[in-house]
């Protein structure tokens, strides 16, 4: 399970985890040392702490090692950095703690010589352990890019004893943030893919996703909204109120997911969290009040007042390990009832308890007031609004505290499966989320991701037990499957559990399946559970490897990421012969294009894609024309006659033939080469190089030879026919366009219109609705290329739209004339035409 120690020259020894970045080889410091000596008079003589934890004080009790080791600490010993490596799946973790302010920490304490310490091991078993329902917590943090999610995950995975060290997002020590795994992740310093952790605090198990925040990436939002039970959106104090914090309301909103607010980044300058309240309360309709107030705005923050226990906080010690208490200031004192009344107020409003009290005018308690706060938070009528400043390591343990208080455990959140009782009709069963193990196993896989062992498959287990050596079945395919390992997720290290329960994230290796499959042990169950919302792709580009050799490589990367990613979609455009790819924004592809040449070694070119263009007629045009070829033997003979017409406007995309032929002159059997012809020459117009469409091909005379005649000879003479008319006829060029949606604030809406009348588009209706408006319109599709990046920052980022193919039209003459000129251009027309001027 754990790497062995490596002995080095000179007698240095190393070791530690399978999965940890680096090895530990430090010299042991002098005082423990002496503990080794009076543990041990008889103990080798060593150089390094491994050596010493392994031949000398893992052997012995730990408790007297830790009792002995906290006489002799240094007076001035404040770092939390580990002591000793995390030998044997332990580490021992020493944090000076002010004796009147217990550490707000699920550690074990130790007091010696009035001084207190926590005990933390850093052994994943103690946070896999399984614990009460009532002590389970699923949360997603979500926001705006660049709020702060994983630089406050990075902070609640330290504060819990998770990880021993803190880093950077950007990676700036060449090491980064813990939940953002991808290289490209850390080099851009923002979250592509969701990562999902676990970690334990005050006893009791919190998992944890990691969300991205850019709109590019909302499906990894969606996903895990759908399978978590309570959510952090956080906000910045700066910021506010962004365009991804509308979609993520959103989506909270669509899974009904209950949410604490947490407005990061308090050290800023400008931060103005009153400011964000009132947004909160305006632009996402949220019933919402502090929790608590800062001391001090931008560099002068320096704690934060509890409202709801009445008392100022300072986060003290290198990295804010330790949470002092202390009186309220006396300059906020009145500030601090004033909003404690309002937040009271704001709950009573929504809950019946509370509002009895406050009718009574009666002072809730402490207790009553959290009580009344939980309820009102579970069924989404409140929303509790921390503050802090994660970078400061500020706020980030009474964060953890709110999730423990305000947000659900598994059992106080319904989850429903669905069961077929006829053709098309399904009824709604509650899932029993009891961790006792006696309902039947049911799990939902959310994610899928490929890794080192395979595909890897993300799953939530809504109700039963699942255990090691087991079979699974597909609910859609009904495939079995046996579970030869189970895992949990700590980002990118996958930990083997031998479990797991009812209200636990897990992973499963070799699982065949899709994202939203639903996993059962017992296939009469008939239960599946609602899928997950995919939104449709916005942006569509041409892609195409650089060097031909990589078409294999090429091949696996798109079948990879379009499994893992249902906003990324591969198709062959067999009219323009080019392959095309869409998803949610052109970072969205970029991002892709980049994981294919540094994941699979195949670099690739993105473009503008193609638009199928038409060429059809406007009037109808008559052709007669006579095939004749003599080259000894028996020769060619055919002659087409008849009339190529326009089709109605609502049927310009098909092609029809007819044979209108009376009597023998046209034998039947020729017929089929004439319409081969046909169609052989739409595939490719001669005006501008596109299809033929909206045309109909009448076949009314012609003559054959009985001899020279026969199906390729007919064949060939309706191609010269096709081409006569396109000499004669009087041609035009059809374009797609696309029935258009648009929805974005009201302020915003002139904007939008005049966007879109740049466009050549045409207004068909709107529609508003609280304070946002939708805007309908078609638009050729040949203008509506580069709109995604135009919409949202016209919009500051809070536009969205959708598109779909409405119908064919003409297109403008200068666009015309412009298709027309490049086809000229690349078949060399237009240079034989100069050469003849000249000469």
């Amino acid at each position: 399970m754990y790497n062995s120690l490596r002995y080095d020259r000179g007698g240095t020894v190393s070791g530690g985890f399978p999965n940890s970045r680096r090895s530990e080889n430090r010299t042991i410091p002098s005082f423990i040392k002496r503990v080794m000596a009076r543990l041990q008079p008889n103990a080798p003589a060593c150089r390094t702490r491994n050596y010493a934890i392994t031949n000398v004080l893992y052997p012995l009790q730990g408790q007297a090692v830790v009792e002995e080791l906290a006489k002799s600490l240094p007076a001035n010993t404040v770092s939390p950095r580990s002591y000793f490596p995390p030998l044997f799946g332990k580490s021992f973790n020493f944090l000076p703690v002010n004796f009147n302010s217990p550490l707000r920490c699920a550690s074990s304490k130790i007091r010696s010589n009035d001084r207190e310490y926590v005990l933390s091991m850093s052994s994943y078993e103690k946070y896999s352990e399984h614990n009460t329902l009532q002590r389970i917590r699923n949360i997603g943090i979500s926001a705006h890019i660049d709020s702060g999610k994983t630089t406050l995950t990075e902070r609640i995975l330290f504060y819990t004893g998770r990880i021993d060290e803190m880093h950077e997002v950007k990676g700036k020590d060449n090491v980064g943030a813990v939940m953002d795994s991808m290289e490209l992740e850390r080099q851009r310093g923002i979250t592509i893919q969701s990562a999902a952790t676990y970690t334990l605090w005050k006893h009791h198990n919190i998992n944890i996703i990691d969300t991205p925040g850019h709109v590019d990436f909302t499906v990894e939002v969606e996903r895990a909204l759908r399978v978590l039970d309570g959510a952090v959106l956080v906000l910045c104090a700066v910021g506010g109120v962004q365009s991804q914090t509308l979609t993520v309301n959103r989506q909270m909103k669509r899974y009904n997911v209950p949410c604490v607010a947490f407005i990061n980044k308090l050290d800023r300058q400008g931060a103005n969290p009153t400011r964000v309240l009132s947004q909160l309360r305006s632009k996402l309709a949220h019933n919402a009040a502090f929790l608590q107030l800062p001391i001090g705005l931008g560099s002068s923050t320096t704690g934060l007042v509890d409202l709801v226990c009445r008392k100022a906080l300072y986060f003290e010690g290198v990295f804010g390990e330790v949470v002092r208490e202390d009186e309220v200031p006396a300059t906020m004192r009145v500030e601090c009832e004033e909003r404690r009344q309002e937040l009271i107020e704001h709950v009573s409003n929504v809950d019946d308890t509370l509002g009895e009290l406050f009718l009574e005018e009666k002072t809730p308690t402490e207790s009553d007031l959290k009580a009344a706060i939980r309820r009102s938070c579970l069924r989404r009528m409140f929303t509790p609004v921390l503050l802090g400043t994660a970078l400061k390591n500020k706020g980030v343990q009474p964060l953890l505290d709110a999730v423990l208080d305000y947000l659900p455990n598994p059992g106080e959140v319904n989850n429903f499966a669905l069961r077929e009782i006829g053709r098309e009709e399904t009824e709604k069963v509650v899932l029993d989320p009891a961790r006792d193990g006696k309902a039947p196993f049911l799990g939902l896989a959310f994610k899928l991701e490929a890794g080192r062992y395979g595909q890897l498959t993300y799953l939530r287990c809504y109700q039963g037990v699942l255990r090691k050596g087991e079979n699974i079945f597909n609910v859609r395919t009904s495939k079995k499957v046996r579970i030869a390992r189970l895992v949990r997720l700590h980002s990118s290290e996958m930990e083997d559990v031998s479990e797991v329960y009812s209200g636990d994230i897990f992973a499963l290796f070799g699982v065949d399946c899709a994202s939203g499959d639903t996993f059962v042990t017992d296939p009469k169950l008939n239960l599946s559970m609602e899928s997950i919302f995919v939104p449709d792709p916005v942006v569509s580009m041409s892609i195409n490897p650089t060097n031909s050799k990589d078409r294999d490589n090429f091949s696996k990367a798109a079948a990879r990421f379009t499994k893992e990613d249902p906003t990324f979609q591969f198709h062959y455009d067999n009219d323009n012969k080019e392959t095309i790819v869409s998803g949610m924004g052109e970072l969205h592809l970029e991002i892709y294009a980049q994981r294919m040449e540094r994941e699979y070694g195949c670099p690739v070119i993105l473009g503008k894609p193609k638009v199928s263009f038409r060429e059809t007629l406007t009037s109808p045009c008559t052709f007669d024309f006579l095939h004749k070829k003599q080259s000894g033997g028996s020769g060619q003979f055919a002659r087409v006659t008849g009339i190529l017409e326009p089709l109605p406007a609502h049927q310009n995309t098909k092609l029809e033939f007819v044979d209108e032929t009376i009597g023998t002159n046209i034998p039947k059997q020729f017929v089929p080469g004439i319409e081969k012809g046909f169609r052989l020459m739409a595939q490719k117009g001669l005006l501008s190089g596109h299809k033929l469409s909206g045309l109909k091909f009448r076949l009314l005379d012609g003559a054959h030879h009985i001899v020279d005649s026969s199906e390729l000879a007919f064949n060939l003479a309706t191609q010269g026919a096709i081409k006569e008319v396109f000499e004669n006829g009087s041609w035009q060029i059809l374009e797609p366009v696309m029935a258009v949606e648009v929805t974005a604030p009201e302020e915003f809406q002139g904007t939008v219109i005049g966007h879109l009348n740049k466009r050549h588009g045409i207004l068909t209706g709107t529609d508003g609705n609280d304070g946002w408006f939708t805007l309908y319109a078609e638009v050729p599709l040949n203008d509506m290329f580069g709109y995604s990046s135009e919409l949202r920052s016209s919009t500051q980022g809070k536009g969205e739209f959708s598109m779909e193919y409405s119908r064919y039209s003409p297109t403008l003459p200068s666009v015309q004339d412009q298709l027309v000129q490049r086809f000229q251009e690349l078949s060399g027309i237009g240079v034989q035409q100069q050469k003849k001027k000249k000469n």
